[in-house]
């Protein structure tokens, strides 16, 4: 059996109840229903694309209300979060000590430019972003989930990120679903 086959059939022993992260992300750790953190990715990973495949075109650059984010700029900042959160994830489980930033969410919102962006080539890449965050949990072991660093002057572990993927992303598409269709 290969290295790769192995690991992604090995079931994660690391469970909830091990999680370390601040006060202010449960709401988003909480979201999720599922034991297994790479159980809980994927499933979201289906709600995404099934949403983002039927959203009807004339809701992309639809806010709803002044000073709210359009779905496009909201898929950027999904994006854009995901991207964080991966990489404290795979900084904190390869025991690099470095202490992380937090990051602004308005202001890289204000500058990402997302309504320059093609809405398609958005997707795509949220898409592949996904595909590797998945991978990239799936590899991880029980020892690095539990693995933990500091981000934005908090403590949080490796799995506390993969929670806090997919329920991000989940608060987000409640609000879609809420507020923009």
């Amino acid at each position: 059996m290969s290295g790769f086959l192995f690991l992604h059939l090995q079931k994660k022993m690391v469970n909830r109840d091990e999680i370390v992260a601040a006060e202010f992300f449960q709401r988003y750790i909480n979201i999720s229903t599922e034991a297994d953190v790479v159980k809980s990715i994927s499933k979201n990973t289906r709600q995404v694309k099934k949403l983002l495949d039927a959203l009807p075109k004339k809701k992309i650059e639809f806010a709803y209300a002044e000073g709210k984010w359009t779905i496009k700029e909201l898929l950027q900042h999904i994006i854009d979060a995901e991207r964080v959160f991966t990489y404290r994830a795979i900084t904190f489980s390869r025991k690099d000590g470095t202490v992380l930033p937090g990051f602004d969410e308005n202001s890289w919102a204000a500058h990402a430019e997302a309504s320059k962006r093609d809405w398609q080539d958005l997707v795509k890449e949220f898409k592949a972003l996904r595909k590797a965050t998945e991978l990239l949990f799936e590899s991880f072991s029980d020892d690095q989930l539990r693995a933990t660093g500091t981000a934005g002057g908090h403590p949080i572990n490796v799995l506390a990120l993969g929670f806090i993927i997919s329920g991000h992303v989940e608060h987000h598409l409640r609000i879609i679903k809420e507020r923009y269709l």
